[in-house]
């Protein structure tokens, strides 16, 4: 005896409508940003993940909507390009904040605070992973690795470095992001939008004023291990992560 697939609770729904177009002064627009975008590769379909970025910009995520305008300029199908939105983390496939703060949890950030960290930003802002503030302001979401290890445990909002981070320090972070107070990454230019991100990285230039030049280098933590390798044994300004300012330590003599 066979049973139905709704006798097994089994909902086989009606197929998805296809997705509906863009308005044709938002279309009009987004394909001269496309064409620039093309232009750059010598093959179209390798400007994908850019023109994910700039749907992206344009909605804060990458919705369907987008995904079809993708497919039709590069000339692919609707599930080429979803796979592709779909593998990388870095485009959102649901509505979110401004500001996605992103808080490491992987084992040396772990170890360093950055589960204290996660669990009481949840609890602070009422959200659980990957949820966004009911002012729509911040998304907050735990990430594998910032690449940061040396800055450990390091929080990242919309990609920008906010180093040595604490439980009370992130919970200030957020409360500044939300009243619209200015903050300051650690390391990096200064913060945009999350749609103003997107646009960047896209690859279209940072037109904010000196923003290019705030980007900066690697900070000194990350650049000890190097200049020892050179035989420099000139004093490093070293910043514990707990305490308030720096000290000087000095690197280790050769032979000790």
């Amino acid at each position: 005896m066979t049973t139905s697939s709704s006798e097994r609770g089994i909902s086989l729904g009606m197929p998805e409508l296809p997705a509906p177009a863009y308005p044709d002064d938002v279309r009009a627009r987004l394909e001269t940003d496309a064409r620039d975008i093309i232009a750059r590769y010598p093959d179209s379909r390798s400007a994908l993940l850019p023109l994910l970025h700039l749907v992206q910009a344009e909605e804060g995520h990458v919705t369907r909507t987008g995904m079809r305008f993708c497919a039709d300029v590069l000339e692919l199908t609707t599930a080429e390009v979803t796979a592709v939105a779909t593998f990388y983390t870095m485009y959102r496939r649901k509505p979110s904040g401004d500001y996605q703060v992103g808080v490491c949890t992987n084992t040396l950030c772990a170890v360093m605070g950055g589960d204290a960290i996660f669990e009481t930003l949840q609890e602070h802002l009422g959200v659980g992973n990957g949820e966004t503030t009911g002012d729509g302001k911040v998304t907050l979401e735990h990430i594998e690795c910032n690449a940061a290890c040396d800055f450990a445990p390091v929080v990242m909002v919309n990609w920008e470095f906010f180093d040595n981070q604490t439980p009370a320090s992130a919970t200030r972070l957020v409360d500044d992001l939300r009243a619209g107070r200015d903050v300051e990454p650690t390391r990096g230019a200064r913060l945009c939008t999350f749609k103003e991100t997107a646009r960047i990285l896209a690859g279209f230039p940072d037109e904010r004023p000196g923003a290019v030049e705030e980007g900066g280098s690697a900070g000194p933590a990350s650049l000890v291990g190097l200049r020892l390798a050179k035989g420099e044994t000139a004093p490093a300004r070293v910043v514990h992560p707990r305490a308030q300012g720096s000290q000087e330590a000095p690197l280790a003599e050769e032979g000790e």
